[in-house]
């Protein structure tokens, strides 16, 4: 009975937090938002270090974590990494390659998602690297899975320890629309299930979900691209994002909508100064 009383606590205090968000009758800057997130998850957690918030459910359950440790010794995302490494220095066929168009760099993950002002739209590392490809004279990779999960997960494990740091221009009327979105989106019941992404991740992380434990929304972000048991390959956030939307039988919007690249842009916001430790291994 006490154990019931204090998950309702929790609950309310996370639905409180929810209820500030103001996301039904106003914005609120993003910095404050900020805050009052890590603050919330500091305090629901404060055995869990905020580097730790980075590895999800494993931070929070020790039996979890060994299991996935054990997995970290011989990761499943390996041939990923070294196929994305042969993608990314072999030239396109006019000579050129991926280096060419991010300044001779790999370890741009924390570059992304940003804000392009010209554009009037959140460009996200997916994106990035498949205008690369076309602004080379090359097709376009599908977003789902496939080599350009590869690639993400060279660019991503060359990135790792780069410190999360999304920036939203205070100073663009349309970033700031773009950030609320996200936000709205994340804060948003949706769904025969009448279930937001908030309601999993912000009220009932740690908590069971069938066999799943769930995971704070703190960190969210920092691990992609994935290899997931489930799906047995390598697969991206919004292929992620998808996922949990049919699962609360929510329509699911594709890979790269507007929708999920301002979900992305809130939801890496909400972490930064966490670590990137991408590609990660997941159940």
């Amino acid at each position: 009975m006490r154990k019931c009383k204090t998950v309702a606590a929790r609950s309310a205090t996370a639905l409180a937090l929810l209820a500030t968000a103001a996301i039904a009758t106003g914005a609120t800057a993003p910095q404050q938002d900020l805050e009052t997130f890590q603050d919330y998850f500091g305090k629901r957690f404060p055995k869990v270090s905020f580097d730790d918030f980075a590895n999800g459910s494993y931070a929070l359950d020790e039996v979890l974590r060994q299991n996935w440790e054990a997995i970290e010794e011989f990761p499943p995302y390996e041939t990923a990494i070294e196929e994305g490494g042969e993608l990314w220095n072999t030239p396109f066929q006019n000579g050129k390659s991926y280096a060419d168009c991010f300044a001779g760099e790999q370890a741009i993950a924390n570059a992304y998602p940003r804000w392009d002002g010209n554009r009037k739209s959140v460009v996200t590392l997916p994106m990035a690297l498949n205008e690369c490809r076309t602004s080379n004279g090359e097709q376009p990779l599908p977003y789902k899975k496939g080599k350009l999960m590869s690639l993400l997960a060279y660019v991503a494990f060359e990135s790792r320890g780069q410190k999360t740091q999304v920036d939203i221009p205070a100073d663009d009327p349309d970033a700031l629309a773009a950030y609320e979105q996200g936000k709205r989106f994340f804060y948003t019941r949706r769904g025969q299930l009448n279930l937001s992404c908030a309601h999993c991740h912000v009220a009932y992380p740690g908590q069971l979900l069938r066999s799943e434990t769930l995971s704070p929304a703190l960190g969210h972000t920092t691990h992609w691209p994935v290899y997931r048991s489930k799906w047995g390959e390598m697969g991206s956030l919004h292929r992620r994002f998808a996922g949990c939307n049919e699962q609360v039988r929510a329509k699911a919007f594709s890979p790269q909508s507007d929708e999920y690249r301002n979900l992305e842009y809130f939801l890496t916001y909400m972490s930064n100064g966490l670590p990137l430790n991408g590609p990660g291994s997941r159940k």
